[in-house]
């Protein structure tokens, strides 16, 4: 499995729970404590987020880690 297509649908459901809650990029940067110009990275797949960002991320958007890598591999074995 390539890493930026798993880089890229995670960026893909890291802003799907953002814009589903209403939140613009700098709102979700700001609730967890990162830059926006790395949440526009994150979720364009140009960033590969440590455990920890991923933490105050899912933490944020009051989702487990767990929930979002389940829809991220489903996602990977969707497309296989």
């Amino acid at each position: 499995m390539p890493l930026k297509k798993l880089d890229r649908l995670l960026g893909v459901q890291i802003k799907r729970f953002r814009t589903a809650k209403g939140w613009s990029q700098e709102y979700l940067a700001e609730v967890a404590d990162l830059h926006r110009t790395y949440i526009s990275q994150l979720e364009r797949g140009l960033k590969s987020p440590s455990v920890r960002i991923l933490y105050k991320i899912t933490t944020a958007l009051g989702i487990t880690m767990s929930e979002l890598l389940e829809i991220v591999e489903e996602s990977l074995n969707a497309d296989e």
